[in-house]
């Protein structure tokens, strides 16, 4: 508690902060008392009312101990998936699973190579009347470059099949939840945990672009050729950096070592 004094003007008794305590009053008129503290850390007590003091729409305890804000620890890059375990994990929450398009947006993804925020723009105007070997030209979101995007048959039999499990005849964007809204990538990163859990270290989005991106090594003979078009693809500025991407530089670092 602090100590309080009698103002002379008015007789009221007014509160005496400690040294190194200020006093903010927030444009509602709320006032709050702040003990700053060596280590950086802060508290505040409620003079008024719970408000806080810097966010006028929180509601806060008093005398509760904030922290300064840490950044969230980083565990490591994204990791592929094997291309065919994907496919069949994909397969089967299409085929049974409650939100099938949630299966074609892993069909869809490592199929493309797409990042998280073009995919989740296609919309069924873009997939009606497609055959195996048609393409639609997409604006990547991050580069705003015109990409061609051919559709295989994988992707074509799980949009046949997607239509087939629609109640009625679908419209405007594909990806959308069972509230009728677009998936946020938030959304799309939780549930890739989930149904990809124990298949590689680090799952998101991502892991479906690299998955594509190690289809394509893998069935062009881990060829330098590959990696020129799939540089090309992503938008790399050299090899290198495709070599990193695709984890191809730590599997090297790690092969010197176990064929000493």
């Amino acid at each position: 508690m602090t100590a309080t004094e009698k103002k002379e003007r008015t007789g009221k008794q007014i509160e005496v902060l400690p040294r190194g305590t200020i006093s903010k009053k927030t444009d509602s008129g709320n006032e709050f008392e702040l003990d700053l503290r060596a280590n950086g850390e802060f508290s505040y007590s409620k003079l008024v009312s719970t408000r806080h003091p810097l966010v006028p729409n929180a509601v806060v305890k008093p005398k509760e101990v904030l922290k300064p804000s840490k950044k969230r620890s980083v565990k490591g890059t994204s990791d592929y998936l094997d291309y065919d375990l994907a496919m069949r994990i994909a397969n089967d929450i299409l085929w049974h699973g409650r939100q099938p398009q949630v299966g074609f947006y892993v069909i869809f993804s490592i199929n493309t190579g797409l990042r998280v925020g073009d995919v989740l723009k296609l919309t069924h105007a873009d997939m009606a009347g497609k055959q195996v070997g048609d393409y639609i030209i997409i604006k990547e979101q991050k580069t705003g470059k015109p990409r061609r995007i051919d559709f295989n048959a994988n992707i074509i039999d799980a949009y046949t099949y997607l239509l087939k499990r629609s109640r009625r005849n679908p419209t405007g964007y594909i990806f959308k939840s069972q509230k009728n809204h677009v998936f946020a990538t938030v959304t799309i990163n939780r549930t890739l945990k989930r149904i990809f859990k124990g298949c590689a270290p680090v799952i998101s989005s991502h892991s479906l672009r690299k998955t594509f991106g190690r289809r394509v090594y893998e069935m062009n003979g881990r060829s330098e050729h590959s990696l020129v078009l799939l540089s090309d693809i992503f938008g790399h500025s050299n090899l290198a950096i495709t070599r990193r991407y695709l984890g191809l530089r730590k599997e090297e670092i790690s092969n010197v070592y176990l064929n000493l």
